[in-house]
């Protein structure tokens, strides 16, 4: 279906929704529904999400499938997600709802190639990030000055292998050297 390729070009649907207690941006399924609609009506396209519930080891999920349709043609990507009944300060229908609006979303995401990752609570560390790189540890090499001096430092106890790690990237075969009396 060459429309999908078109739509999933057009669609724009920013994280227009802030968290205030995990402060982070998100979009939510009626967001990209609400994008969605003048676009699929643009060219024509039928869309349909449904939900199914499953039972999983004795854990409810929702099972969301997302469908784009048009002239007979018919195109699905599926979400899921966990229903927690005992959920502190919401009703049985509100975690129903919650875990609805939760698989509609992956499932809207993986149709339209929508891209979750950035501020996505889900998709995050929760690292801030850093604006300096990273110190990546040089590797230790074998027949090298530095390998000389740690392997005098190991030999004569003034240093452990462990203290090695921390300065640099040891291969097995350079730790073997090492550790290995001569």
């Amino acid at each position: 279906m060459k429309e999908l390729k078109i739509i999933q070009n057009e669609l724009k649907c920013p994280k227009g929704n802030f968290n205030s207690f995990g402060k982070y941006k998100y979009r939510s399924a009626e967001d990209i529904l609400e994008a969605l609609k003048p676009i699929l009506f643009k060219h024509d396209c039928l869309m349909v999400v449904k939900d199914e519930i499953l039972e999983l080891n004795d854990m409810l999920i929702i099972k969301s499938i997302a469908t784009i349709a048009k002239d007979g043609e018919e195109i699905s990507a599926v979400g899921f997600a966990g229903i927690d009944v005992n959920l502190k300060g919401m009703s049985i229908p509100q975690t129903f709802g919650t875990a609805s609006s939760y698989a509609r979303k992956y499932a809207l995401n993986g149709l339209f190639l929508i891209d979750e990752t950035e501020s996505d609570p889900d998709s995050r560390n929760n690292e801030k990030p850093s604006s300096e790189p990273k110190n990546e540890l040089p590797w230790l090499n074998k027949a090298t000055e530095s390998f000389n001096k740690v392997k005098t430092a190991l030999d004569s106890g003034t240093a452990t292998i462990d203290d090695v790690r921390k300065k640099f990237k040891v291969s097995k075969e350079v730790e073997l050297l090492l550790t290995t009396k001569n």
